[in-house]
């Protein structure tokens, strides 16, 4: 199975980890950069579509403005990676002119893909590139981002972009072989795990956090990104992306790093966009008979099933659901404004329906707007 998912993957996105091309003290290694291009360049010969999600930018700027540690405030780090960008966008260029392949600069913000309709004219920026053979090489735009419209990692980002495109698989080129039984660092028995047909709870549990300086996450980060494209379909490879050749020998057929599986029972575009890219703006708790409603039999939630509301939302906002024990169950896009759910949570249709101005729709979330969690 793994052998054959693989070597069948069409539309691939590759994410290239800080630790592969940049460092503190070296800044931006151009020779690593070359050889990675000529890997993606046999992969693009295996008659595959490639895009490249590429970290690195703030850890090149820093280099460049002779900062001694990693800039702690946002002016600071945003001109790092001002900086940083167009030196790693220029070594990317270069090293793909000698391959005679060509690539475009795309940066995008959490905003960009929260937006339906911004999320949209992303597709179909990136998909018309490919057509024309170029390689799309893709990053957060952290010289504009703030908390609010910041992606918060490139594994993250790489999720989204390979449910943005309609991807095959999700590669994770990193500095470590895969996910492993226990953590290689303390236990020499571990041993890496080569196939994961679900990521399960003792999965993540097993994931731990990245203490190195150029990386911003890592296996977590990794775990939560595969299971995020595997909601959608896609399969994740993570791989360790120091070692010479592996990437296209893997995907010949070879032995080695991690494969993630992709869920059977795969969500349309729009709830995988609803359940994983847009933030909630609130919270709606429901009694237990609303809950089954929602999870077992594909229900509308209806205002007589809410018991309290929290934070404040307008009309077509996500916000997530609990049970009475607290236990989130679904989001959705919510048809109501907090300030009106209030009035009327509890209230049977009938009665909302005699409230004058209030009567817009029947449900509060409607289930073709609703993705069960």
């Amino acid at each position: 199975m793994r052998d054959e998912l693989l070597r069948q993957a069409k539309r691939v996105v590759i994410k290239i980890g800080s630790s592969l091309v940049a460092s503190r003290e070296t800044g931006l290694s151009a020779e690593r950069i070359e050889r990675l291009a000529g890997e993606i360049a046999e992969v693009r010969a295996q008659g595959r579509e490639v895009l490249v999600v590429s970290s690195g930018a703030v850890v090149s700027g820093i280099k460049k403005l002779g900062l001694r540690e990693y800039p702690k405030s946002l002016p600071l780090k945003q001109a790092a990676a001002a900086v940083g960008q167009s030196l790693l966008m220029w070594a990317y260029e270069k090293a793909f002119e000698r391959l005679t392949l060509r690539v475009a600069q795309v940066l995008l913000t959490h905003e960009d893909l929260a937006d339906r309709r911004r999320f949209l004219n992303a597709r179909h920026t990136l998909t018309t590139l490919i057509k024309f053979g170029v390689i799309p090489i893709i990053n957060e735009n952290d010289t504009v981002a703030v908390e609010e419209i910041r992606v918060g990692d490139n594994d993250t980002l790489a999720a989204q972009v390979a449910h943005l495109v309609d991807a095959d698989l999700l590669i994770i080129l990193s500095d470590v072989d895969g996910l492993f039984t226990v953590d290689p660092r303390k236990d020499p028995t571990a041993s890496l795990i080569p196939l994961i047909p679900e990521i399960t709870k003792d999965i993540e549990q097993r994931a731990g956090m990245s203490s190195t300086f150029e990386g911003t996450g890592g296996m977590a980060t990794k775990v939560r990104a595969a299971k995020k494209v595997g909601e959608y379909g896609v399969a994740t490879l993570i791989l360790n992306g120091t070692r010479t050749r592996l990437l296209p020998d893997v995907l010949s057929g070879q032995s080695g790093g991690s494969l993630f599986l992709a869920r059977e029972r795969r969500l349309t575009s729009r709830k995988h966009w609803i359940a994983f890219t847009l933030r909630p703006r609130g919270h709606v708790q429901l009694d237990q008979g609303a809950v089954e409603a929602l999870v077992r039999n594909g229900k509308s939630l209806l205002a007589s099933g809410i018991l309290d509301i929290t934070g404040h939302f307008d009309a077509g906002d996500p916000v997530t659901c609990a049970g009475p024990d607290g236990k989130e169950c679904a989001k959705g896009l919510v048809n109501f404004s907090s300030e009106i759910l209030a009035r009327i949570k509890g209230l049977k249709t009938a009665d909302i329906q005699k409230i004058p101005g209030l009567q817009e729709y029947e449900e509060v979330i409607h289930r073709d707007n609703l993705v069960i969690l």
